[in-house]
């Protein structure tokens, strides 16, 4: 077919490949600052210990957000619907450039998921029609994660807005802004400038509090293998929901842009952290787990936690009240000038729904905010200027360095001072309309006890707070997180697109 894009005429249809590659040389570093080491008053390892390994600069290169694809349609017959209703399917895989394709496992987690497996990322079937908009069955990045991506000039990069944006617990899982399996969704027309789009995503879980996988699907819903991260409980209760809904709205009117969305994930499973919060200091690891492997069971099982341990209604309770709702909210809006200056922001509020006598451990409840501005200096080049806030929470599950409160039930837990700031500027030159090469620097300002990262959002490549652990990924791992630091990252890479 004529024209810049890959595309084939098929039986009353057309069919179109597209792809992005992307590989960057990157350096970065865990911590530019002195330290961090474990205070005098923590509850959790040798006061004056720091970590173990390199904890400092590493030079590395990494594949960001690179994939191919096809798409297309075929035109419905007449007499069935009319000429505007069509047949509509795309089926994309993400593709590892600089490394081997394979399970996804760190020295601090494992997820069964493969980067390179069909199809790993986006891929759907269903109807569209120009006048009452589509209907898509399959798998796709949530209304809440799309409807500000166009905020993110920084996508696959250090510094991805992902880093704060969507990211309740600062790790490199982006909950609110993240790909729903097996999901259904209707995306508007646009009318006036206004359109919408709304998602439902079935949970598929046959335990009550979502500790099961999913059916069909081979890691916990919200990523990672139930063996993760010294998981004790060795279930899905690290962050595994049920149903999940998405939805956002929005407006466009020429150089300007404003959407408001919504997403809720029902009864979180974090019954990890109240097992840990009370189980590993007393008690370490590794333990000797009761053959139910439930969170109340855990806790009063003789060797899974030691003396002062709540009795065993309270701690029925405090499970059964560590399995929560979840949502989030955003508004962003963005303008055009007629200079190329680009100028966006986004207030966003993230929420767990648990009760107040197991707030000591919720680190999911807080505000965040994005400014960034984008200017383009000549047909070739721009720059890039962004800034994150994330605003601190009700409280922290411990588990880190900066681990030195305890609750009246003897359960340990991190300060709250874990708020954080992240800046990031870029420059990027075309050598052509799909062709561009960038360069970038980003740095996040960990509070006391938090552990915000740098790479979230699409980098193969990323940087977390953990320490070089005895064992890879996997209930094993001793990797430990470490809190207050201040992470830096400079890359270069090139982007291809077609």
């Amino acid at each position: 077919m004529p024209g810049k894009t890959l595309t084939f005429y098929t039986f009353d249809g057309e069919i179109t490949a597209y792809g992005q590659f992307d590989v960057s040389f990157d350096g970065a570093t865990k911590n530019a600052k002195s330290g961090p080491f474990v205070p005098e008053n923590s509850f959790l390892g040798t006061p004056g210990a720091g970590p173990t390994g390199n904890f400092g600069w590493m030079p590395n290169i990494s594949t960001n957000i690179s994939y191919l694809g096809v798409r297309g349609f075929q035109r419905l017959p007449y007499q069935a619907w009319n000429s505007n209703w069509n047949f509509v399917y795309q089926f994309e895989a993400g593709i590892d450039i600089s490394a081997a394709p394979s399970t996804r496992q760190s020295n601090s987690n494992l997820s069964n998921q493969v980067n390179g497996a069909l199809f790993s990322r986006n891929s759907y079937i269903g109807l569209e029609s120009k006048d009452w908009g589509a209907v898509k069955i399959g798998k796709t990045d949530a209304p809440y994660k799309n409807s500000t991506a166009q905020f993110n000039p920084f996508s696959g990069m250090w510094g991805d807005y992902a880093v704060v944006m969507g990211n309740t617990g600062g790790d490199n899982r982006v909950e609110f802004g993240t790909r729903l399996s097996h999901a259904i969704w209707y995306e508007s027309p646009k009318l006036a400038g206004w359109q919408f789009n709304f998602l439902f995503a079935p949970g598929q879980n046959r335990a009550d509090n979502n500790d099961n996988l999913p059916s069909g699907e081979g890691d916990c819903a919200g990523g990672n293998d139930p063996t993760s991260g010294g998981n004790l409980l060795i279930t899905c209760s690290d962050g595994s929901f049920g149903n999940a809904y998405s939805a956002n709205i929005s407006y466009t009117n020429g150089p300007f842009y404003i959407t408001a969305a919504w997403e809720q994930h029902d009864g979180v499973n974090r019954q990890s952290d109240l097992a840990s919060a009370y189980g590993v200091p007393f008690s370490g690891l590794p333990v000797t787990l009761p053959s139910s492997q439930n969170c109340a069971a855990f806790l009063t099982a003789p060797g899974g936690t030691g003396t002062g341990i709540p009795n065993g209604a309270l701690a029925q309770q405090q499970c059964l009240d560590d399995v929560a709702n979840e949502d989030a909210y955003k508004v962003g809006a963005l303008y055009t000038f007629p200079t190329k200056t680009t100028i966006g922001g986004i207030v966003e509020y993230m929420h767990r729904a648990v009760p107040a006598e197991i707030s000591f451990q919720n680190e999911r409840t807080r505000w965040g905010t994005w400014l960034f501005l984008s200017q383009e200096l000549n047909p070739l080049d721009s720059i890039h200027f962004g800034w994150a806030h994330a605003f601190h929470t009700p409280g922290d599950p411990g588990q880190h360095n900066s681990t030195t409160l305890v609750t009246d039930n003897n359960a340990v837990y991190g300060s709250n001072q874990n708020q954080a700031d992240m800046v990031t500027a870029a420059w990027k030159h075309k050598f052509s309309d799909n062709l561009i090469w960038y360069t970038n620097v980003a740095a996040t300002f960990n509070g006391p006890s938090a552990h915000y990262d740098l790479g979230a959002g699409g980098r193969s490549v990323t940087t977390d707070c953990h320490d070089a652990g005895s064992t890879p990924g996997g209930l094993t791992s001793t990797a430990e997180c470490w809190t207050g630091t201040t992470l830096v990252g400079v890359s270069t890479g090139l982007q291809w697109k077609f």
